[in-house]
């Protein structure tokens, strides 16, 4: 099927885990014609969740890309569907296909309510300024409560949440409310008088252009043409002036086609969505620019998912902004000198890869077998587009923690480069190494993706590990101004070394990181020594003054010095910036900071004491509740990440399994008192080694 840029639709699936993304994936590939036979989830033969951990838990945990080419009134519609996985503790792989969507379809369950995860992604695509689609899932399961629920998302989200279509006899069948099929129904719904709701989105999508507006009021509705109409739908969408609601059943398959039919008239194509935040350059040299769906221009594309595949190698699936990327052709790497040839172009299909001549503006594709590709590589085809890159998106900071290290001998090469391959797929997966402890952490969202990702680990590539415990990720700082200074002079027969370094040091705002100022005046410490002054204050700052963890939040202002015309070398004044940050550091009333984590438990009602009093118990501050559906609670707090060591098996234990919980890293703050004692004096020992 030939198509062009204004043809494409990229819809991501999106929502609570439970609400049925991946068999709405099927149903849709279905009614596509993508596919003969929806898959299931019990059989394991869906094409999103081909993995076999997928199969064999029952749900995703990686997002999933396959196309549908179908037609609306007789045009070409090319949709790029991407289903993701609803956990929050796979969230790196869900965030990270929202840089290549314009669109966000959050699936809701009819007979769950407006759940926390459901919740989340309404923010995750408001702050990405993507267009927004709920879709109501289940509508004809017995325990759906499809007016309750509408009701729901609208207190929730707004009067902006308004049905493009509705369900009837029972969700056995949808009707139109707005006028998608050519023509709005007649009579009731399950939701009331279609009339009735057809007038209230009408209303909405006029209001947001003036001169639709006018034409509305002046001729009425029959005076609007169907390009105006269209228009101010899509600026509704784009403005988030307007969250239209589809209902389904991908179960049974009602709504099936309409919602294809919505897709293919209303969703934006890659020229109408908000466009991505592209920069040329770095730092405060770093300008805006505007990548334009023109197959034409020369090419822009972003790598928004890597796979490494034990048969096909390394797979890059990129989302084209400008240009056409065609077989054959050479693409350069960021700002890399040499070009790679694309000698194969894949379109993906769950696991299959089916090869295709070209990408054009606003497609997915991929390539294969090129080690230099990236997460968030940005491609082109000419020097022009140098120092282009997609302004960063925010990733949840992974906080849960494991020490891993090879189960056999032998094995620690071919573990690092597994894991390194890992934490290239998934942006939420961190792998660190601590040479002063020689310890190898693999940091993820929870103690459910870490347990997935070290069975990928085995499955995958061979190797075991075994784990403990790592150190928390303290930090330290400074509470107050100070100065330091240190002489560093050594004799050893012949030449010598000296310099001397006078510094003060001031706390900065939490989160603000470091910074090194020179004020030397008179050539006091010549400016060759000072990058070897700045040398010696962030050996400090990696290894740690008082606790042996990393300096944050600090500034340095190196003001005086002395030297000496012969034995004044670089290592000399290396040695006295380190001394005289550490003497400043000594009198700078030193905090060692502890992460704090915002934490959500879902959980049945009636666990909601030994829950509350269990995070009492761990120096938690419980910011509020919120009631669910089905006799759920959702408990927010705030709590020291240092107190969850262990606390998924035990909410498994007070909730006899049926308890849940996400977190996200929130800040640092300074631990108690007696905390910052025993780290202390567990430092020290480390400090007499040395």
């Amino acid at each position: 099927m030939s198509y062009t840029t204004e043809n494409i639709r990229n819809v991501a699936l999106a929502g609570h885990p439970g609400a049925g993304k991946t068999m709405l994936f099927e149903a849709l590939l279905h009614a596509g014609g993508a596919i003969q036979t929806a898959g299931s989830i019990e059989r394991g033969t869906t094409v999103s969740d081909f993995d076999p951990i997928e199969k064999e838990r029952g749900h995703s945990i990686d997002a999933a890309i396959a196309s549908i080419d179908t037609a609306t009134d007789n045009a070409p519609v090319h949709v790029n569907l991407l289903d993701t996985p609803g956990y929050p503790d796979f969230r790196g792989p869900t965030l990270s296909t929202l840089a290549a969507v314009e669109t966000v379809a959050i699936v809701c369950d009819a007979g769950a309510g407006v759940e926390y995860g459901t919740r989340r992604m309404m923010e995750y695509a408001k702050a990405r300024n993507l267009c927004r689609v709920i879709i109501v899932n289940k509508i004809d399961h017995a325990e759906a409560d499809n007016a309750r629920l509408l009701a729901s998302l609208r207190e929730s989200f707004g009067p902006e949440v308004l049905p493009l279509n509705l369900p009837a006899d029972n969700g056995a069948r949808v009707v139109d409310c707005f006028g998608y099929s050519g023509k709005v129904a007649q009579g009731d719904s399950d939701l009331g008088p279609v009339a009735d709701w057809h007038q209230k989105i009408l209303d909405q999508v006029v209001e947001v252009n003036e001169t639709v507006m006018d034409h509305y009021l002046d001729l009425g509705e029959d005076g609007l043409s169907g390009q105006e109409l269209h228009d101010a739908f899509e600026q509704c969408l784009r403005e988030g002036h307007l969250v239209p609601v589809c209902f389904v059943s991908a179960r049974s398959g009602v709504g099936m086609d309409d919602l294809l039919a919505i897709a293919g008239k209303l969703f934006p194509h890659p020229g109408e969505g908000n466009p991505p935040n592209f920069v040329k350059g770095a730092g405060d040299e770093a300008s805006p620019i505007d990548a334009q769906p023109d197959p034409s221009k020369h090419v822009i594309a972003d790598v928004f998912k890597i796979v490494n595949d034990p048969f096909v190698g390394k797979l890059g699936i990129f989302r084209v902004y400008q240009g056409t990327v065609k077989k054959d052709s050479q693409l350069f790497i960021d700002d890399g000198k040499k070009p790679f040839k694309v000698a194969h172009l894949f379109k993906i299909k769950g696991k299959d890869h089916v090869e295709v001549a070209q990408a054009v503006p606003g497609d997915i594709a991929a390539v294969a077998k090129v080690d230099e590709l990236h997460f968030d590589a940005v491609l082109h085809d000419s020097h022009d587009e140098d120092q282009i890159h997609l302004a960063p998106s925010e990733f949840p900071k992974p906080m849960f923690g494991l020490a891993v290290e090879a189960a056999h001998k032998g094995q620690e090469q071919k573990l690092s480069t597994a894991l390194h391959k890992l934490a290239e797929e998934d942006p939420a997966f961190n792998v660190e190494h601590h040479g002063e402890l020689n310890e190898t952490v693999v940091r993820g969202l929870s103690d459910l993706h870490l347990r997935v990702m070290l069975q990928r680990l085995k499955d995958k590539h061979g190797v075991e590990v075994k784990t403990r415990p790592p150190r928390i990720a303290y930090r330290e700082t400074v509470s107050s101004n100070a100065e330091g200074h240190h002489r560093h002079k050594k004799q050893t027969g012949g030449a010598g070394q000296f310099g001397e370094v006078f510094l003060r040091i001031e706390p900065l705002p939490r989160g603000a990181g470091f910074e090194f100022v020179d004020e030397v005046k008179g050539g006091t410490i010549p400016g060759q020594f000072m990058p070897a002054v700045e040398k010696g204050v962030r050996q400090v700052l990696g290894a740690g003054a008082v606790a042996g963890y990393p300096l944050q939040d600090v500034r340095v202002v190196v003001y005086d010095g002395k030297h000496h015309s012969v034995d004044s070398k670089e290592v000399a004044f290396v040695a006295a910036g380190k001394k005289a940050f550490l003497d400043a550091i000594a009198k700078a009333r030193p905090q060692v900071l502890e992460p704090i984590v915002d934490l959500e438990v879902a959980a049945p009602e009636q666990h909601m004491g030994d829950i509350s009093g269990g995070l009492s118990s761990k120096r938690a501050r419980i910011s509020g509740t919120d009631s669910l559906r089905g006799g759920e609670i959702v408990v927010r707090a705030q709590v020291p990440l240092s107190e969850l060591e262990g606390y998924a098996a035990e909410l498994k234990s007070v909730t006899a399994g049926r308890g849940r919980y996400a977190l996200d890293f929130s800040h640092y703050e300074p631990v108690p008192p007696q905390v910052q004692s025993r780290l202390v004096e567990a430092f020290k020992p480390r400090i007499e080694d040395d």
